[in-house]
């Protein structure tokens, strides 16, 4: 007990020096423009999509359930970030623990998931819309709900994972929701035709950035749950680099705050994130490859499939 106690100490003493402010936001900053302009292009397809077939009433249904994804992505968040505060603080690291653990498999399924999916998005979505627009306008609401709300789903609990590992206050959520805001601006900007982006390169590289910080907090999981016992190997350090690496420089708190790199992490962590960042990212790579063979003739290269088509209908009217 004195043991589990005192590794729960460090833990907490690890928590509560944190990472720097900027260096919280900046993750969580990058995490939410990546999410939020792929939810933008959700929507960015299902208006234009609802606009060029002269049902502008739709326009209603379609907000409102973006409206209630993002209602459920802030709930989900906030329910489990603040559910822990009132626990023991084993209950908290227990809890703190299980949820990273979901977060980067639910994550690393979205990734791999994405990089496939973005070539057809557009025409599974423009056909789902298709349907809603007959049956009415609680089917276009759940449509809506259901495409933005998945991906709210995953930002959420990745998040939770995140803002754990980095300090457990509301600093990255501030990160996220700037990080959001500022998708929200590069959607329509793109929905007007007034900048480009080249989102297979955006997306290639914000993909491995994802990547990189889910292995960090499935570090931070593996790390919870060895704290309370409910995985072996607490007192098997890897290596202690402590004299060397300062956690509390401006690299130190680059490198923990985003990417929760430690001193001395437990054999099992270093085995983990090794073993997770050398898989994801060569199945992640090779399906970029093979969904982005090459451009298509009707399509500049600083388009995706969604945004070229999106673009091009909301152009035509």
């Amino acid at each position: 007990m004195d043991h589990l106690s005192a590794l729960t100490a460090s833990s907490t003493s690890v928590l509560a020096e944190g990472p720097s402010i900027y260096t919280q936001m900046f993750g969580s900053g990058l995490i939410g423009l990546r999410e939020g302009l792929e939810c933008g292009i959700v929507v960015m397809v299902l208006i234009a999509f609802v606009v060029k077939t002269g049902r502008r009433d739709a326009l209603k249904w379609i907000w409102a359930g973006v409206a209630a994804a993002i209602a459920m992505t802030l709930g989900v968040f906030l329910g489990i970030h603040f559910g822990t505060s009132t626990m023991t603080p084993l209950a908290a690291e227990t809890i703190a623990g299980v949820a990273s653990l979901v977060a980067v498999a639910i994550v690393t399924f979205m990734v791999l998931w994405m990089s496939e999916a973005s070539s057809h998005m557009s025409a599974d979505l423009r056909s789902g819309m298709s349907k809603a627009l007959v049956a009415g306008g609680a089917s276009i609401m759940g449509l809506s709900f259901l495409a933005v709300g998945r991906e709210g789903f995953e930002t959420a609990l990745l998040m939770v994972g995140y803002a754990e590992s980095v300090s457990g206050g509301l600093w990255p959520l501030l990160g996220l929701v700037l990080g959001i805001l500022a998708a929200v601006v590069v959607t329509v900007l793109i929905y007007r035709g007034a900048i480009r982006m080249n989102f297979s390169v955006f997306f290639t590289y914000t993909g491995l950035f994802l990547i990189i910080v889910a292995a960090g907090i499935l570090t931070y999981g593996i790390h919870a749950l060895q704290v309370v016992g409910w995985l072996p190997g607490a007192d098997a350090v890897a290596f202690d680099i402590s004299g060397v690496y300062d956690p509390s420089s401006w690299y130190g708190t680059i490198l923990g705050g985003i990417f929760n790199v430690q001193p001395d992490p437990t054999v099992l962590q270093v085995i983990a994130w090794i073993a997770y960042v050398a898989v994801v990212t060569t199945i992640f790579l090779r399906r970029q490859r093979s969904a982005h063979p090459a451009t298509g003739k009707n399509q500049t290269p600083e388009q995706s499939p969604a945004t070229a088509e999106a673009t091009s209908e909301r152009n035509s009217q």
